[in-house]
């Protein structure tokens, strides 16, 4: 690293552009599984929730800071994070972390099949009193159009999703202060037992790794900042992915707080039973217009715009691992990917398990293992990592993060 002080003076100045970048990793992170937290993180009691709240932050912040670091150490400064992972760990690693990102993505899919079928079906039946469409035609034709606006415009529905975020976070603020005279103590009553707090806490702790994750539009971000910026953009990836964790915090810690504030464990548990989201239950109980019908569109929107990204990215990688296996042509490739993820998302969504269990088994576990583990395994092994390390208490809270993720899940499953 070849900076002078000068450099990192100048980097160190926040800008418009490093603000609208915050916005963008926020609005990546923001999505379905933001709309299951407060179910899951409030299910515990209250004070478990503080304490969530309080290792939330540096787990979320220095996790993609480390990531961001890691995009970085790559020689070549156009090289994405399969790249960097090649040039590190040879094409073994990268075929690794190929498996890897698309295990972590395709179950996100699945869960957002079950997620719109549910949500739909709550609000014809609650909202609007029709009587349920037959659950294998619903999800059929919301997984089937969902999918063709994927397929024939795609340009038109990314613009659209990203303009998506932005109304999306309002109303979730707007829906949080509108709760606060429903707030209440029951949660506050609940007695802690603190030889479960900690366990409590760590079971949690793989919806927090999916709620908060925005390691999808790390690589793009980290090679931004370099072609900008240079030797000194691991000084800007720092300071825009805290901005993002502290955003992120603000906002959605806010919107879990006073949701759960506003019901009752039996309440949460309810909901959980459902398995919807919370907006759809709380349209459900409340009579108020407001919550009634603006929940379940919300909670609509916010399903929508991640499947959209996640499908790309989720029939991306799964080409990517058939091509260099089988002689097809890469059209009959993506046909055949592309017809997988559909029936694959159908079928989960007509069986309809847990979403929660779905999140927690499926999804944490390889965000953790590529977010959390990997950039601390390069930075005690790689050289180019010399430099752009974290300190050794970072580093040591951001693996016992990682490692407690995937553990939990695994003491979950027996």
């Amino acid at each position: 690293m070849n900076a002078t002080k000068t450099d990192i003076a100048v980097a160190s100045k926040w800008t418009y552009q490093d603000f609208s970048w915050v916005l963008s990793l926020f609005g990546t992170a923001v999505g379905a599984g933001v709309l299951f937290l407060p179910i899951k993180a409030g299910a515990g009691g209250f004070w478990p929730l503080v304490v969530l709240a309080i290792i939330a932050m540096p787990m979320i912040w220095l996790a993609h800071k480390g990531l961001a670091r890691f995009v970085l150490s790559a020689k070549n400064p156009d090289a994405d994070i399969t790249d960097t992972v090649a040039e590190h760990f040879g094409s073994k690693g990268a075929t690794i972390i190929k498996f890897a990102y698309f295990f972590a993505i395709y179950p996100i899919v699945l869960i957002y099949g079950v997620g719109i079928t549910n949500t739909v079906d709550s609000f014809l039946v609650n909202q609007l009193g029709f009587e349920s469409i037959p659950r294998w035609l619903l999800s059929g034709a919301l997984i089937g159009a969902m999918t063709c606006g994927v397929i024939f415009g795609k340009d038109l529905m990314l613009k659209a999703t990203s303009l998506m975020v932005y109304p999306l976070v309002f109303i979730l603020l707007a829906l949080s202060v509108f709760l606060i005279p429903e707030w209440n103590t029951s949660m506050m009553e609940i007695t802690p037992d603190l030889s479960e707090l900690p366990k409590t806490v760590w079971l949690a702790i793989p919806l927090i790794v999916f709620s908060f994750n925005h390691s999808p539009i790390i690589s793009q971000f980290s090679k931004e900042q370099r072609r900008v910026h240079g030797d000194t953009a691991w000084k800007k990836t720092d300071m825009i992915t805290g901005g993002a964790a502290t955003m992120l915090m603000a906002f959605v810690m806010f919107f879990v707080f006073s949701v759960v504030l506003s019901l009752t464990p039996e309440q949460l548990t309810e909901a959980k039973v459902q398995n919807i989201s919370v907006l759809s239950y709380l349209a459900n109980i409340h009579a108020s217009p407001f919550i009634s019908y603006l929940g379940p569109v919300v909670a609509f929107s916010a399903i929508v715009s991640s499947y959209f990204g996640h499908f790309l990215g989720a029939h991306e990688g799964l080409v990517g691992l058939v091509k260099v296996r089988t002689s097809m042509s890469e059209t009959k490739v993506n046909k055949i990917s592309l017809l997988f993820i559909v029936l694959t998302t159908w079928v989960i969504s007509i069986i309809n398990p847990s979403i929660l269990g779905m999140i927690e088994s499926m999804g944490a576990p390889m965000i953790a293992a590529i977010l959390f583990l990997m950039p601390i395994y390069a930075m005690r092994k790689v050289p180019a990592m010399a430099k752009l390390k974290t300190s050794t208490i970072a580093q040591i809270f951001t693996a016992i993060c990682g490692v407690a993720a995937i553990t939990s899940v695994l003491y979950g499953s027996f």
